[in-house]
């Protein structure tokens, strides 16, 4: 496994500690070495000094031991190079030498941009063999025409079957028992449509700014880094038929076609359907934080959105008439990952109380599923109150430590299972829906409306479910 920018958030705090996990787990090979590249000029032994720091801050302590850091270094090395210099890859095919049976993924832990130079030089260099594979990190491209520009030129070299555009949310445990939970159960599939699901919302809220991103953030913004991708990936995952059988192409065949289902927003649709905000100065847990355009690497006059929320519609049979509410910020009250299905309150009300009939797939903090249903308090009469049906996974299944996101996907990676990641087609198709919002707020001047940090989002974004006579799930 060759890690392009190697030296960088992604490698150092993600991908070297997730491939940690899995070699103490034994799911490594023990043929597997990994190669760190990046322009900054380290020895092996230096890199691997600079892995362990990271390693045993992002690993818990009583998993982290010496023996096992140990062996797992001796995989490890580093090569120093520039991934935008062509002649650095021949440097490299002679540091690897030829070998084309050998199993060889490259990780583009990189900006974007290096992306079709290096599968071209990779090509160019006699790198890009049968056996080779390539995994890309969100987002591709800006745009839906940047999107297919990517594609075409990682296609020039590498075959489809080849290429893993990953998005770490699909390798969520959770999100993984959304498929369990709909195709495994014949509970829910008879109720799993418009005739008795009042909406649905999926959120991602984050209590932290922008971080060291600024200068990548301020160019994308909440829409392109992640309505795009993680958000349209979990619509995709709670609207789409079951698969003829559970592999890659039956699994992705099923996400396009929600996808391509997604009504148009556009003009001035984008008035009444989208919410966009940037958050001004305020407290998170009794701190205080700058506002977002005094962030490190973001301009002091920016327009771009930290939150957003949109009102989604899907025009199949299935979901014809229900909403699906999708929202997404940073510098929010509360850091939380949760998808919400209303389902519509009994015909005739007979007893006081509240109405609940909701199911909570909950991805972060914690990992759980819990289905809210209406009971009556004891004591006299029938005064009713929601109560909780709660599966827990960490305590169902005894798990002494919950595998990360990455693992998973890194382990797919590594036996050649593309079914969580995403196919040419879905990331177009994805983008084809997005372009016309971004063209919208730009023809008719929406700016991000402010909303304070710690807050729960700009004023406007109740609006857009309390017109329905919804509210937003706290």
């Amino acid at each position: 496994m060759l890690v392009f920018g190697g030296t960088g958030d992604l490698a150092l705090h993600k991908l070297l500690p997730a491939l940690y996990h899995l070699h103490r787990d034994g799911r490594l090979h023990a043929d597997v070495r990994i190669l760190a590249l990046a322009r900054s000029s380290h020895s092996r032994e230096s890199y691997q000094a600079l892995a362990e720091r990271h390693c045993r801050a992002q690993v818990a302590r009583a998993d982290f031991t010496n023996e096992a850091w140990a062996s797992f270094s001796a995989r490890l090395d580093y090569f120093a190079m520039d991934a935008a210099q062509s002649a650095d890859f021949g440097r490299l095919a002679k540091r690897l030498g030829r070998d084309d049976e050998r199993v060889r993924v490259y990780y583009l832990a990189t900006a974007p941009s290096l992306f079709e130079d290096i599968a071209a030089h990779l090509a160019n260099a006699g790198l890009a063999g049968p056996a080779a594979r390539i995994v890309l990190e969100k987002p591709i491209g800006h745009s839906l025409e940047s999107a297919r520009a990517i594609n075409a030129a990682i296609g020039a070299v590498f075959d489809e079957a080849r290429v893993f555009r990953i998005d770490h949310y699909l390798g969520k445990e959770t999100v993984q028992n959304l498929m369990a939970l709909r195709f495994a159960n014949a509970l829910f599939e008879p109720v799993w449509r418009a005739g008795h699901i009042d909406h649905v919302q999926i959120s991602v809220c984050e209590t932290l700014g922008v971080e060291n991103r600024g200068g990548y953030y301020d160019k994308a913004g909440a829409m392109r880094d992640m309505i795009q991708n993680h958000l349209l990936q979990l619509l995709c995952l709670v609207a789409m038929e079951a698969p003829v059988r559970f592999d890659a192409e039956a699994v992705r065949n099923e996400k396009v076609k929600i996808l391509e289902a997604l009504k148009p927003i556009s003009g001035l649709d984008v008035q009444d359907k989208t919410v966009r905000g940037q958050y001004t100065a305020g407290k998170i847990g009794g701190q205080d934080v700058p506002a977002y355009y005094f962030e490190k690497n973001v301009d002091n006059d920016s327009d771009t959105e930290t939150f957003v929320a949109v009102q989604v519609e899907i025009d199949n049979w299935r979901w014809a008439g229900v909403p699906f509410y999708l929202r997404t910020g940073k510098r929010l009250a509360k850091k939380a990952s949760e998808i919400l299905i209303q389902f519509k309150p009994v015909p005739h009300r007979l007893f006081n109380g509240g109405e609940a009939n909701q199911l909570l797939i909950r991805l972060q903090p914690e990992e759980r599923i819990s289905l809210q249903l209406m009971a009556k308090n004891p004591g006299k009469g029938m005064h009713l109150k929601p109560v909780e049906l709660d599966l827990n996974l960490a305590n169902a299944f005894n798990q002494q430590r919950r595998w990360d996101a990455y693992e998973r996907l890194l382990l797919d990676v590594i036996e050649g299972d593309s079914t969580l990641f995403m196919r040419r087609d879905e990331v177009e198709a994805a983008w084809q829906w997005v372009d016309p919002i971004l063209q919208g707020w730009h023809q008719h001047y929406q700016s991000p409306r402010p909303y304070p940090a710690g807050s729960d989002g700009p004023e406007q974004l109740q609006h857009l479910l309390e017109r329905h006579g919804r509210h937003w799930a706290e």
